[in-house]
């Protein structure tokens, strides 16, 4: 019979962009319910900041994408590499938990292995997708990895990995779809509202932007009563938009900071950066075109790495097409307003879209997930 232990109730949780902090902010949440006891030490964002004992940095804000940007970040990664190590050495403590953001927590990874600190990783990075060598690396590294999508459990298996899939945690913080009906015939003085999603990391924002604005000034000119809104993350600075568009925006522009959904899920149509606001808004059932541009270096090492057909989860989920992806030189204004207005020009494409996308959400799971992902890892560690 096995012997339980004392928990030593210290626990580090790392994660290093936006969504990272939503889900680890979750966790932490979870944790210290399942144990009021538990003692957690975060790297994170604001949300997390919100949530933990001690936040050591505010990692989150600092964001890069690719494969070129992050190098710019390597200062202060080291920086941080240096404190962490010393938190290691000098409080010991009993797990360690990251999330996502696999260039730096990697490093991390390594430093608890070294000292034999267990450690989880809560929702892994798409390996899957590309480099899959690094399977390898996160089987050696964790006791165990929390994936999100229902096919990764076998794909880390054939790498030796222990990953278990308890539901996608996006569901956790999504309302369920509105209820939605389309009129079968096309209206050209119909108000449509036109949803844009330009990213939330700097570099995605100034290189989506201004095409996902001339895109929907070129939709007023077949459909000018088209509302569109912009949706930003709370803590950016409009003038960032505004300056990016170069002009006085159309009247009928507006920028949002949306809180729990409530505007994106009224949406009739969206223009989507690749990564995961497009599959929250499969989750909300709003119908959309995925659209990405990198910096130039970065674009053509991506082309030689990546080993999957789509860039959209949507379409990687559902293994086929169901949103158009324009990347790239595709990326123009004229192609998104083109794919925006054969929507508004026929609106039970809308609906049918919109249906596939509602398939999706039934094979994520059940909401719960931070939950029973906490109780797991305080189970795990409460054993000798």
């Amino acid at each position: 019979m096995a012997t339980v232990t004392p928990l030593v109730k210290n626990i580090l949780i790392v994660a290093g962009d936006v969504s990272g902090d939503l889900h680890a902010a979750n966790l932490i949440k979870e944790l210290k319910k399942a144990d009021p006891d538990v003692r957690i030490t975060a790297i994170g964002g604001k949300l997390m900041e919100k949530q933990a004992d001690v936040f050591m940095y505010d990692l989150a804000s600092q964001g890069a994408s690719g494969f070129i940007e992050p190098l710019k970040k390597m200062p202060l990664w080291l920086e941080l590499i240096k404190k962490i190590r010393a938190y290691m050495e000098t409080q010991n403590p009993s797990a360690l938990i990251v999330v996502d953001f696999y260039g730096f927590n990697h490093q991390v990874l390594g430093m608890a292995a070294h000292r034999g600190i267990p450690a989880y990783y809560y929702v892994t990075p798409q390996v899957w997708a590309s480099r899959q060598y690094r399977a390898k690396q996160l089987a050696r590294l964790t006791k165990k990895m929390f994936v999100i999508y229902p096919f990764e459990p076998a794909f880390h298996k054939k790498f030796g990995g222990n990953a278990v899939f308890l539901g996608n945690p996006l569901l956790d913080i999504m309302p369920a779809p509105r209820p939605y009906t389309v009129d079968p015939s096309p209206d050209k003085n119909k108000a449509w509202k036109l949803g844009i999603l330009p990213g939330s990391r700097m570099g995605e924002i100034k290189r989506l932007t201004p095409v996902f604005y001339q895109a929907f000034k070129q939709v007023l000119k077949e459909f000018p009563n088209t509302q569109a809104y912009l949706f930003l993350l709370p803590d950016r600075d409009e003038k960032i938009i505004l300056d990016l568009i170069g002009e006085v925006p159309h009247p009928n522009f507006h920028i949002v900071k949306d809180k729990n959904y409530e505007i994106r899920s009224q949406m009739d149509f969206l223009l989507a950066c690749s990564g995961t606001a497009t599959l929250e808004n499969a989750l909300l059932g709003v119908p959309m075109v995925v659209a990405y541009k990198l910096f130039w270096p970065t674009y053509q090492i991506a082309k030689a790495v990546i080993k999957v057909p789509y860039i959209s989860l949507v379409n990687l989920l559902a293994n086929k097409p169901v949103v158009k992806e324009l990347i790239q030189g595709d990326c123009t204004a004229r192609a998104l307003a083109a794919e925006t207005m054969s929507m508004f020009q026929n609106p039970s494409k809308l609906a049918a879209q919109r249906a596939e996308l509602l398939t999706l959400r039934a094979s994520l799971g059940q909401k719960g997930v931070a939950e029973r992902a906490a109780k797991e890892i305080l189970q795990d560690l409460s054993q000798k």
